[in-house]
């Protein structure tokens, strides 16, 4: 599986200063990425939703779905949500490729100050920057790799290691593809967890010890 690298640090220096701004990068344009940028959009914050290299990669999760009633909610959903992309111009890029992804703020880590953003996701066309990523497709295994590599202590709960650093996942860790009501619990779940941690989420990490959605109400 041809994964996108995850680098514990990028130094001040390394990131230009031509690189776009945004609140959150998803990476990701399928069901679980437009589902996630609806919902920020929603809630007000922006964000930009560019591919995972992971789907140009034939071991990627497969969707498995035999029966016919999910198959046509996952359908129209996906209808829906490119309608509301359509119509409030949400920023989708599906021929922009996330290549590269590396945290730039780690307080620990680096003391000189390099602004606001804290994630800095390559791509062929330049670099992004955000305070938050989510990813939609990745394997767990290289993600807990990617926390020890900063020190960072997992715990019991891994989705709470990733949050304290701004990372985000909706659809990620299962075998199979979610279902439409656990992607759609899943978004809203870390839109509402990103709309209340705002820019400084990274700040706030403690040293390691060792519009109407189409999603509904």
């Amino acid at each position: 599986m041809d994964s996108l690298p995850l680098d514990p640090v990028r130094s001040a220096s390394a990131v230009p200063s031509s690189a776009e701004h945004t609140s959150t990068v998803v990476i990701g344009s399928g069901l679980s990425g437009l589902a996630v940028a609806s919902e920020l959009s929603r809630r007000g914050i922006d964000s930009i939703v560019v591919e995972s290299l992971e789907c140009f990669d034939s071991g990627a999760m497969r969707t498995v779905m035999t029966d016919s009633v999910s198959l046509s909610e996952r359908t129209e959903l996906m209808r829906l949500l490119r309608g509301y992309a359509a119509a409030h111009q949400l920023d989708v890029r599906q021929s922009t490729v996330a290549e590269h992804l590396s945290i730039i703020g780690h307080p620990k880590l680096i003391t000189a100050s390099v602004g606001p953003k804290k994630w800095a996701v390559q791509t062929a066309d330049g670099v992004l920057l955000a305070d938050h990523v989510v990813l939609t497709k990745y394997p767990q295994n290289e993600l807990r790799k990617f926390l020890r590599s900063m020190g960072i202590a997992i715990g019991r709960d891994f989705k709470a290691a990733l949050r304290a650093i701004g990372l985000h996942l909706v659809g990620v860790g299962e075998l199979l593809t979610p279902t439409t009501r656990e992607i759609v619990r899943q978004a809203k779940l870390v839109s509402d967890i990103i709309q209340s941690q705002g820019p400084a989420a990274l700040n706030r990490l403690a040293p390691p010890r060792a519009a109407i959605s189409p999603l509904g109400a």
